[in-house]
């Protein structure tokens, strides 16, 4: 009976064994074919990839030595963003091929960071489309620049005052090798007092950054014009002009809440004296593709008014003539007890090119007081030489001859029709 009962344990016992041996075998095998399938998939993937990228490296090395773009950033999908939208990894598609747009860019150098494994380029980022746009300001001067000035305005409505604040003049031109700049502020009409700043010593880029403060009415703000005269010490304490700035106000929206930053170039002053009725300046320009003659009336300086109050009030009419018959006029806006007014306003008239050597162009500057007749101060014609001699000629000639630019020049008010 023992004999029988260690039989039948150990048939049992083989049993149980060989059913474990089978098991662990079949898992095995299970596990070996699962790795195999997964092998077959996975490595044309990284074939493609190596010779891609040995492919990306080697032209890249070319490209950067033949060539002297800049470089661009690529756009990488890294290893755990990969998804379906990319490579399907089943037995019935293929994996992409270098030619895939996805995997390899059309254009543009490549970077180390395709040494990335598992990492596919998808296009690349131009640096140069995200960079702010620079401010030309202090390095684009035209030829023949004297200086350029900047300054901020402000105007508080309760206080009623305007704030002025002279940051900075750059590139001046002195007369001598070396300059200590300083900078008049006037408020026109009033030329009798101003602001000034501190001298800034040896310089040609000097940095002000200064307030000054001009009390002035809201109602009178917009006919009031801001003027700043540059001006170089030399070492005899001599004060000499090297630029000034005309600003009106008239065409500015001024409130609490809006500072406005502004530069402009620096003019030359006209140092001739004064005609007998005063002087006009203003700009012309032909458009010859338009057909349109415009023109800019600036400013006006040394006019004999017949009476110097707020009361007075004195504007520009602009009359387009051909063959001496009227054809159009325009009014400038009136500026009120100046003998030295700024309009800067632009008007325009429709000519035909053929036109030019007959017709002429008459400024009269007007002076005007409630309840009494209007008076001509000063009266001055542009025009061919059928009209006109001297520098009234010269200025329509440079208009003709240099089309779509704007001639500037000062001329004598006389009182001749």
């Amino acid at each position: 009976t023992e004999r029988a009962v260690a039989v039948a344990g150990g048939i049992i016992g083989g049993i149980l064994l060989f059913v474990l041996i089978g098991i662990s075998a079949c898992l095995l095998w299970k596990k070996f074919c699962h790795l195999l399938s997964y092998e077959k998939l996975t490595s044309p993937v990284k074939t493609t990839n190596a010779n891609a990228i040995f492919q990306d490296q080697s032209t890249s090395e070319i490209q950067l030595k033949s060539t002297s773009r800049s470089r661009s950033v690529p756009f990488i999908v890294p290893p755990t963003l990969h998804g379906r939208d990319w490579i399907n990894l089943t037995n019935k598609e293929q994996v992409q091929e270098d030619s895939d747009p996805y995997m390899i860019p059309q254009s543009g150098p490549r970077s180390s960071f395709h040494s990335l494994a598992g990492a596919y380029v998808v296009g690349t980022i131009n640096p140069e489309l995200y960079k702010f746009p620079e401010d030309k300001s202090e390095t684009d001067f035209p030829e023949g620049n004297i200086g350029r000035l900047w300054f901020s305005i402000e105007y508080e409505q309760e206080s009623e005052r305007l704030l002025v604040s002279l940051i900075k003049v750059r590139k001046l031109q002195p007369p001598a090798d070396s300059c200590s700049p300083f900078v008049k502020i006037y408020l026109l009409p009033d030329e009798r007092s101003y602001l000034q700043s501190k001298t800034k010593r040896k310089t040609l880029n000097p940095q002000f950054d200064e307030n000054f403060v001009f009390q002035v009415s809201s109602k009178m703000l917009l006919q009031r014009t801001l003027k700043f005269l540059v001006y170089h010490v030399d070492k005899q304490k001599k004060h000499h002009l090297l630029g000034q700035v005309i600003f009106p106000l008239k065409n500015e929206t001024l409130t609490d809440d809006n500072k406005l930053v502004i530069w402009r170039d620096l003019e030359k002053e006209n140092l001739e004296p004064p005609s007998d009725y005063g002087d006009i300046q203003f700009s012309l320009s032909y458009n010859d593709y338009l057909g349109r003659l415009t023109v800019v009336v600036l400013r006006a300086r040394g006019l004999k008014l017949q009476e110097e109050s707020h009361a007075v009030s004195v504007y520009v009419k602009v009359s387009l003539m051909n063959h001496n018959k009227f054809i159009k006029s325009k009014k400038t806006a009136a500026v009120l007890g100046s003998p030295n007014p700024v309009y800067n306003e632009t008007f325009s008239f429709k000519t035909d090119q053929t036109e030019l050597d007959t017709a002429s162009l008459s400024l009269s500057v007007l002076q005007s007081i409630k309840g009494e007749k209007t008076h001509l101060l000063g009266r001055v014609v542009v025009g061919p030489f059928m009209y006109t001699r001297g520098k009234e000629l010269e200025h329509w000639n440079e208009m003709i001859n240099k089309p779509k630019e704007l001639v500037k020049r000062w001329h004598a008010l006389c009182h001749s029709t």
